[in-house]
């Protein structure tokens, strides 16, 4: 099944409808231009003027399940001057996956609007009726597939116990400018919208069979609140501006596809908070380091990251935590730690704390490179290893926990706490979690390309040891 998936999705991929458009002032080719007309095999290494793409969106991530729906990129090459590099792209997207999963975003990204500058603008909203939440710090908090998982005949309580609903709005707009000698500022303004709560069990059990429908039972999330470790005032999310600005370090020779160069970030983001989640103000650090470096002409490249976001000051409520800043957003939500985006193979959102860091390494071939029409193809392997580890962890009160507790969820066996939470062994919150595994890549003009990651996390408490797959656009880094 699953080489047939990707089979399709590589057809799907191949079949994009594009068109070109290249026009001089008259709207004809001069006697000029074709002088200077480049010899055929020159000018097929380039791509100029206008290419506009729909597909199908037709992707799988393992926490999120098979996605479907529709999406369009319109790039402008102009003259080719500055090809592979765009002066201008337009990005729309709507899609909805078979674990309840929303995609509803626009984005803007240019180098040409404004001189010298790049400008990038996303509107985004995404609902999500079974969004992943399994506790704090990580290893502190016990992952038990059995209460999640049917096949756990014993122990099974319910798919959504590690779930919670969450829909996020998002509009931002970033920017940056030259300083020199490849350094750049960088500024961005935005506003993120979260709302949280209970999963919506009439919902989800809407039109199913007795025998899969879902119980009502408290989950994690529910629990959480009940024993004080959410807090009220951020267990139904909240409305968050934020600015943020920073510098950056950057000589890769293409942004797409680098085949060398570093890229280095570091940057501040300030979250203000509305009405009661006022004291949710809180800023943030964030510094990254990606490195290419060529191992054999432009076929072979070692590539690795390493990042870290910290909370500086003020108090971020967890699922502001859970939301991985970047200067200029790529993918549609980077969520940290766990996922398609930080740790392949690892749980989405398995890592919940107030600061972590982690790291991603892999090898990138290039196994072949064809054309199709005007349209230039390769298909690459990456094999990866991917780490992480919390840095500043929620401090957990025993002794609270147990108070609220025995006040809240008076139903609740005390004597089971421990099956939830280690308060013992403190060294498993800064226990490094580790994953590896092998992606699959199909590029289009060294700028649009399908991704097929395939990873196993190395300890069975990041996700009982099973193999995740995720399909989706662009490299993670």
């Amino acid at each position: 099944m699953k080489k047939l998936l990707l089979f399709l999705l590589c057809i799907v991929f191949l079949s994009t409808y594009t068109l070109q458009a290249q026009v001089t002032d008259s709207g004809k080719k001069t006697e000029k231009t074709a002088k200077t007309k480049k010899p055929k095999k020159e000018k097929s290494a380039i791509r100029t003027g206008w290419t506009f793409g729909i597909l199908p969106s037709v992707a799988y991530d393992a926490d999120k399940g098979f996605q479907y729906g529709v999406l369009a990129n319109v790039y402008d090459f102009g003259d080719g001057s500055i090809y592979p590099e765009y002066f201008h792209s337009l990005y729309f997207e709507a899609a909805y996956t078979t674990k309840r999963s929303g995609l509803f975003r626009f984005a803007y990204d240019s180098k040409h609007l404004i001189p010298n500058h790049r400008l990038k603008i996303d509107v985004s909203y995404l609902p999500d009726a079974l969004c992943d939440f399994y506790g704090y710090n990580g290893y502190q908090t016990v992952y038990n597939a059995g209460w999640a998982k049917k096949k756990y005949t014993d122990t099974y309580i319910s798919r959504a116990f590690y779930k919670s609903q969450r829909d996020l709005f998002r509009v931002a707009a970033d920017i940056d400018g030259p300083i020199g000698s490849n350094w750049y500022w960088n500024a961005g303004i935005g506003l993120l919208g979260y709302q949280i709560g209970s999963v919506n069990i009439d919902m989800i059990n809407k039109n199913k069979k007795p025998e899969n429908m879902l119980p009502e039972v408290d989950g994690l999330y529910e629990k959480y609140t009940k024993w004080g470790i959410i807090a009220p005032n951020e267990a139904n999310g909240g409305w968050h501006p934020y600015l943020r600005g920073g510098i950056s370090f950057d000589n890769r020779d293409r942004q797409q596809n680098t085949h060398k160069g570093m890229n280095a970030e570091i940057f501040w983001t300030y979250n203000a908070a509305f009405g009661e989640d006022k004291e949710f103000n809180n800023l943030m650090l964030n510094a990254s380091f990606r490195h290419f470096v060529p191992v054999y002409k432009d076929y072979i490249t070692f590539a690795y990251r390493l990042a870290t976001q910290l909370t500086v000051a003020g108090n971020s409520p967890f699922y502001l935590s859970n939301y991985y800043n970047n200067l200029f957003i790529q993918r549609v939500l980077y969520e940290g730690l766990g996922g398609g985006n930080t740790l392949r193979g690892v749980l989405r959102n398995r890592i919940t704390a107030p600061g972590y860091a982690f790291a991603n390494v892999e090898f990138r071939f290039k196994i072949c490179k064809f054309d199709i029409g005007k349209e230039h193809f390769f298909i690459g392997l990456n094999p990866f290893v991917d780490a992480g580890m919390i840095l500043q962890p929620y401090r957990l009160n025993e002794r609270e926990i147990r108070q609220n507790i025995a006040a809240n969820d008076p139903d609740f066996d005390i004597s089971q706490l421990d099956d939830y939470i280690v308060f013992e062994d403190k060294a498993n919150v800064y226990r490094p979690h580790f994953s590896g595994g092998l992606g699959l890549k199909l590029m289009m003009n060294d700028n649009f390309v399908l991704s097929v990651d395939w990873a196993v996390p190395f300890d069975k408490r990041d996700n009982d040891g099973m193999a995740n797959i995720y399909v989706k656009m662009g490299y993670m880094f």
